[in-house]
């Protein structure tokens, strides 16, 4: 075992999670290997726990059997109470352990329910990652935030989601209920990175690794995944990139884990610099220098989906004058207007 491996801690709030798998994803049984495969990718599983009244499933126990899970029975009470029981003894048993096994760096807890988030916040505290595992549709919006990662139980592999067949007679003209897919757009993608990249250069100072930006990534949404871009692994969505022009990949200290930074001439980049000295060269043979204010506008005139952002700036002024200081055009402030005006050298 590496020193950089991690140890983790699974523990299963069984009913939220398998009704959840039930009830929103229709005709799907919940299995644990897609969840076992996730995180045998990211560590060394050391604790299995599932906490349930075990007479409800008894299918369901003996696949957890077979993957080496503690079955932890929840005495047979009704309704909410036998609810809280459970939690209750997940959340001490959680605790308990974080204290006892120091070696233990990451818990993963399966459920949706925001009732967890304190214990969430408490394993933060203690200096443990803490990743969440739910169903979509059946998860609260108050726990993914908490958590260091979020895996959303029907993205994961080997989860293969279909709407169950319904009689055309019974539809009644209605599509089949199906879970909610997230919107996600690939210029949103392109942008979230170089976002993202930006400020990491601008923090550090130093070179970014893939890992961390990827690290950054999940701290600024728990649910990132490159999966629902339609990529394999973070690697393959960095090579995609490089190979738009978006960014450049070099050699780093550890095998896997290239340097990540902003391509050179040539890229995506260097054209929106050729956009913007083009519009400013057609105004200031009109009109005499143009003003930095409202010229963003007339960039996205000739080219409707630009946005600085997505080459990792933060405002349309920085974006600016790193074309100044590559040499497409000069800034100069006017006190009488109080604003830049902007030339073609």
């Amino acid at each position: 075992m590496t020193p950089e491996e991690e140890r983790i801690a699974l523990f299963l709030d069984y009913v939220n999670l398998a009704i959840g798998v039930r009830d929103q994803l229709k005709g799907f049984q919940f299995d644990l290997k897609p969840i076992a495969d996730a995180l045998a990718e990211r560590g060394r599983v050391v604790s299995r726990k599932a906490y349930a009244d075990w007479s409800m499933f008894d299918e369901d126990r003996r696949m957890l059997t077979r993957h080496h899970v503690e079955l932890i029975e929840i005495p047979q009470r009704m309704g909410a109470v036998r609810k809280n029981a459970a939690d209750i003894k997940l959340a001490v048993d959680a605790i308990e352990l974080a204290f006892e096994r120091e070696y233990v760096t990451t818990f993963v807890l399966g459920t949706g329910d925001s009732d967890f988030t304190p214990l969430v916040h408490k394993l933060r505290e203690l200096n443990k990652r803490v990743i969440g595992v739910g169903v979509r549709a059946s998860t609260s919006a108050m726990l993914p935030p908490a958590c260091d990662e979020f895996l959303f139980y029907e993205n994961l592999e080997g989860v293969e989601v279909r709407a169950p067949a319904q009689p055309k007679a019974k539809t009644k003209g209605r599509e089949p209920e199906v879970p909610p897919e997230p919107e996600l757009e690939p210029e949103d993608l392109q942008s979230l990175i170089t976002r993202t990249l930006g400020g990491l250069q601008r923090s550090s100072g130093e070179v970014v690794l893939a890992s961390s930006l990827k690290r950054a990534l999940l701290r600024k949404d728990s649910t990132f995944s490159e999966a629902d871009y339609g990529f394999r692994a973070f690697a393959e969505l960095l090579a995609h990139l490089r190979e738009k022009g978006v960014i450049e990949l070099t050699d780093g200290p550890a095998k896997g884990d290239p340097v990540v930074q902003f391509a050179a001439e040539g890229s995506e980049e260097h054209d929106a610099f050729e956009v913007l000295a083009a519009v400013v060269k057609d105004l200031q043979k009109r009109n005499g220098h143009p003003a930095l204010s409202g010229l963003k506008n007339q960039v996205r005139k000739r080219r409707p989906d630009f946005s600085e952002k997505k080459f990792g700036y933060g405002g349309f002024l920085q974006f600016c004058k790193a074309a100044q200081t590559k040499g497409f055009i000069e800034l100069t402030w006017d006190e009488a207007s109080g604003d830049y005006l902007v030339r073609v050298p």
